[in-house]
């Protein structure tokens, strides 16, 4: 009788063992290493958005699902995932008070989408002045959301606050194509000014725009029984490009943000290619814009009924050990489903395990790319184990592949992979996140 019951054990052993032996084959720290250093070289000059760099890291990720046999999205020709944005950049701004011209230091533009815009005391919203008395903050947030087109006296008690916004504002802005052609628009004129009162002014703006193309780089595995159930795979490979060092070079290389949740996303495919063993039709993405505003993922979400995405995993900053030791990473919105939990229960007699996020007060959950998604109900999560907190590296040049701990990137793709598997196969459905409602 007992050969009988050691017998179901020793199939599930070997199975386990040969399934271990399948991933390490498919799986390797070489494949790994060498994605995550193309991914984070010089060669890719940090990866701005819409710069030369982002185009080669495309064309790099393209060449690899290739390589793969990942189809392209449905309805799409190749793996690039091409959408528009305007730049906007100021070309021109002159203001004049009671006659007298203002001085291009003394005065900031907020909030201008159109091309030209000139206005006066008696075309736009008139005047006002920032009260003393009160924040500078509170009332230019308060002068936004009313969305007037006025001239605002700046009293030179907010000296540093005024050219702090001024710095942020001098930057080229990212809208969309609407926002240039938008009726209703405002702007906001922000003067440097010891006067108290206007009688005449006249304002004259004009921002140059072009348009530019961003790309996600997306494929499928087309699923089997359940192909209309969606489970996707993320990490994004836009990082900061060329910014100023004062110890190095001035490549922001980005290895841990995100050459190496891009490296995961790559590996995932790879392994679940060679399995065909996927209930459900996975899509592997990696986003553009993550940086700038997450506009790749928020494309990527209107293109997709969100009711047909039963999971998201986003991956972000696996490249050193978590707070919680070797062979561990944690869930953003872990309390939101029980997606935590599927995984954990598929890792169990393993030696790596999956935490709750331990930054809530960092927000992390709606600051990376599983946050649109999240928005619209489903179980979208970004899994990490970057010590944020902690982490002086973060967004400077020294994020370098040498900076990384690739044991730790190898055990965590691993990770996932397993612990996945029975979303992948259709027979785990996370539970919804609520709806955010506006």
């Amino acid at each position: 009788m007992m050969k009988y019951f050691y017998y179901p054990l020793i199939l599930l052993f070997i199975a386990r063992t040969a399934s271990a032996q399948d991933i390490d084959k498919i799986i390797t720290k070489e494949y790994v290493d060498n994605m995550i250093k193309t991914l984070s070289s010089d060669d890719m000059q940090g990866r701005a958005t819409f710069s030369p760099g982002i185009d080669k890291a495309a064309t790099f990720i393209e060449g690899e699902f290739k390589k793969i046999g990942l189809q392209p999205l449905k309805g799409a020709t190749g793996y690039r995932q091409t959408f528009y944005k305007y730049e906007l950049k100021p070309a021109s701004a002159e203001v004049s008070i009671d006659g007298k011209a203002i001085a291009p230091a003394n005065f900031a533009v907020s909030g201008n989408t159109s091309e030209t815009l000139n206005f006066d005391n008696t075309g736009g919203d008139g005047w006002a002045r920032l009260d003393s008395s009160k924040t500078f903050r509170e009332q230019y947030r308060l002068l936004v959301r009313n969305k007037k087109t006025k001239l605002v006296l700046v009293d030179p008690k907010f000296t540093k606050e005024f050219n702090e916004l001024k710095a942020y504002l001098s930057k080229a802005a990212i809208i969309d194509e609407k926002m240039i052609h938008e009726v209703n628009k405002f702007a906001l004129v922000l003067v440097l000014s010891s006067d108290t009162t206007v009688k005449n002014f006249t304002v004259s703006l004009k921002n140059k725009a072009n348009k530019l193309p961003l790309f996600n780089v997306a494929g499928i595995i087309p699923g089997k029984s359940k192909a209309r159930e969606l489970v996707v795979f993320s990490g994004h490979y836009d990082h900061l490009g060329i910014i100023p060092s004062a110890d190095q070079d001035s490549i922001a290389n980005g290895a841990d943000d995100d050459a190496s949740g891009t490296t995961a996303m790559i590996a995932l495919a790879k392994y679940y290619k060679k399995l065909n063993n996927n209930e459900r039709t996975l899509i592997f993405v990696a986003f553009t814009a993550e940086e700038i505003g997450g506009y790749g993922a928020k494309y990527f979400s209107e293109q997709l009924n969100p009711d047909e995405v039963v999971a998201m995993f986003n991956i972000e900053m696996i490249g050193k050990e978590s707070k919680f030791g070797k062979n561990t990473a944690f869930i953003t919105g872990y309390d939101k489903s029980d997606f935590g939990k599927i995984l954990q229960k598929n890792l169990e007699g393993s030696a790596f395990t999956f935490h709750p996020d331990p930054y809530l007060q960092q927000n992390l959950f709606y600051r990376s790319d599983n946050a649109t998604l999240a928005a619209l109900g489903v179980p979208a999560h970004t899994i990490s184990t970057d010590q944020i907190d902690i982490d002086k590296l973060y967004h400077t040049v020294k994020d370098e592949y040498s900076t990384l701990d690739t044991e730790n990137i190898l055990s965590t793709i691993k990770a996932i992979a397993k612990s996945a598997i029975t979303i992948v196969k259709g027979t785990d459905t996370p539970t919804r996140i609520p709806k955010l409602t506006n």
